[in-house]
C-alpha cells in the first residue's frame, strides 16, 4: 500500500512515501479527530494552547499567545531550546486541555510559544533538512558498529533550522555514548541528541502492518503502551506459542489486553476445574472450553472422543464428586435399566406360538394313495388279485 495523496508532474507517486500509514487520514501517523470543531465556541474563551505534531507522530503542546488564525494541519513554526522547528497542527481547543489532562501536562510557563504561520521558504528547507535523515542513520550505525557499541540506531529527526538532530536507539543494556556523541557531532557538524526508546516505541517509529491486516496500533492511534502478559493469553484460550503472541516489535501483541475484560467477566460463571470429574465410565479430563457457548468438552483418558458438556452439567457432577457419588456417564446420573431380551421379545413369541397352534390344526395325517389298510379309496380295476393270490411275477414263454 503506497502513499498516494498526490502524484508529481512525471505521474510518480508523491506523498510521504511512508507505506502502510496512509489509511490513518492522510500522511501522518497519529492523526485525531476534532468532534468540536464545528461547535461555535465563544472566541474569549478559547484555549490557547495548540497540540502540534512532529515526525513520526510525536506530539507536544504549545501556546498561541500571538492569537494567530491557526486551522489543523496548518505548517507553523514554534519555539525549541536553541532554535526553532517546523511542525503540523493537529489539534486546538477544548480537546487540547483535555489532552494535557490525560498526559498530565500543566499549562504554565514551561509551554513554548508558536512564532508563526510557515511559508514556503520554510517548507522548502525542512524538505532539504530531511533529506540528510537517512544518510545520517546510515553513517550513524556504521560509526557505532567499528565502535563495538550495542546500540541499534532506528530514526533520526534533524530540527527545521539544521542546528540539532535527535538520534532515537534501543539498546538492551546500559551503553556509555559520551565519545559517540563527539564523533557524530563532528561528523555531521550539528548538536547531537541522544533519545532511548523501547521496542514498542521503536516499531511505533517505522510503522508496517501486522498479522491482522491493518496497519500496526502503535503507529496510528496508539500512545499508552501497557503491560501484556501470558495470562491475557491464558484466559482467552489461546495457545501460548510465542511465535504468533508476539508482534514485529518481538514482544507480545497490544491487543491481547484489547478484549480481555470481556472474557473475565465471561469466566465468573465457568466453573474451575482442579482435578477430572468422577464418572462410572472412568475420570473425565477438561480438554477445551468455550467461554462464551458455556460449554466445556471433557475427555476420558482411554478415548480419543471429546464430549461436549453445558456448565450447568458440569456443576452437577461437581456436586456429586463433592458428596463422594459418582454418575454414570457425563450425562446421566444412573444408567437406564435394560430389560431382558426375552422380555422385550415376549409379543413376537406369543404370536409365533399362536400361528403353530394354527399350523397343527391344519395338518392332518393324509391316507395311503395305494389302498392300504384303513384307507378309504376301493382299489382300482384290474388291480384285484385272484384267489386271493399274488399276481405271478414270471412271464408267459414265448412262441
Amino acid at each position: 500500500m503506497g502513499c498516494a495523496c498526490g502524484t508529481t508532474k512525471e505521474s510518480t507517486i508523491g506523498g510521504c512515501q511512508n507505506n502502510g500509514t496512509c489509511g490513518t487520514g492522510g500522511c501522518n501517523k497519529m492523526n485525531v479527530f476534532d468532534w468540536l470543531s464545528d461547535m461555535e465556541v465563544p472566541t474569549a474563551d478559547t484555549f490557547k494552547v495548540v497540540e502540534v505534531r512532529f515526525k513520526n507522530g510525536r506530539k507536544d503542546f504549545y501556546r498561541n499567545s500571538e492569537n494567530i488564525e491557526l486551522y489543523t494541519g496548518d505548517p507553523i513554526i514554534v519555539e525549541v531550546q536553541n532554535g526553532h522547528h517546523l511542525g503540523h497542527v493537529s489539534l486546538q481547543g477544548e480537546l487540547v486541555r483535555l489532552q494535557m489532562q490525560k498526559k498530565g501536562v500543566a499549562d504554565d510557563d514551561q509551554i513554548k510559544k508558536i512564532y508563526r504561520k510557515a511559508n514556503n521558504r520554510d517548507l522548502e528547507k525542512l524538505q532539504e533538512v530531511q533529506k540528510r535523515e537517512m544518510p545520517t542513520l546510515y553513517r550513524t550505525r556504521e560509526i557505532a558498529k567499528e565502535r563495538k557499541l550495542a546500540m541499534k540506531f532506528s530514526d533520526v529527526e534533524f530540527q527545521a533550522d539544521n542546528t540539532k538532530a535527535t538520534f532515537y536507539y534501543s539498546a538492551e543494556d546500559r551503553v556509555d555514548f559520551r565519545e559517540l556523541i563527539k564523533v557524530l557531532a563532528t561528523e555531521f557538524k550539528v548538536r547531537v541528541e541522544m533519545r532511548q526508546i523501547n521496542l514498542r516505541q521503536e516499531a511505533g517509529r517505522l510503522g508496517g502492518v501486522g498479522v491482522c491486516g491493518r496497519e500496526l496500533c502503535c503507529s496510528t492511534w496508539l500512545t499508552d503502551f501497557k503491560n501484556v502478559t501470558t495470562g491475557a493469553a491464558r484466559y482467552q484460550n489461546l495457545s501460548l506459542n510465542p511465535t504468533k503472541l508476539s508482534g514485529q516489535c518481538g514482544r507480545l501483541k497490544c491487543c491481547l489486553n484489547y478484549e480481555l475484560e470481556t472474557y473475565m467477566e465471561a469466566l465468573q460463571h465457568i466453573p474451575k476445574i482442579e482435578a477430572p470429574l468422577l464418572t462410572l465410565q472412568g475420570e473425565a479430563r477438561l480438554q477445551k472450553t468455550d467461554i462464551f457457548r458455556k460449554i466445556m468438552w471433557f475427555g476420558f483418558s482411554e478415548e480419543n472422543t471429546w464430549y461436549p458438556i453445558n456448565v450447568e452439567r458440569v456443576n452437577q457432577i461437581l456436586e456429586l464428586n463433592r458428596a463422594g457419588k459418582k454418575p454414570a456417564t457425563l450425562d446421566k446420573d444412573a444408567e437406564a435399566i435394560k430389560e431382558p431380551i426375552a422380555t422385550l421379545n415376549s409379543d413376537l413369541v406369543s404370536m409365533d406360538n399362536k400361528f403353530r397352534d394354527k399350523n397343527k390344526k391344519r395338518k392332518k395325517k393324509r391316507p395311503n394313495r395305494a389302498g392300504g389298510a384303513g384307507g378309504n379309496n376301493p382299489p382300482r380295476p384290474g388291480n384285484t388279485p385272484q384267489g386271493g393270490g399274488n399276481r405271478p411275477n414270471k412271464r408267459p414263454p414265448q412262441a
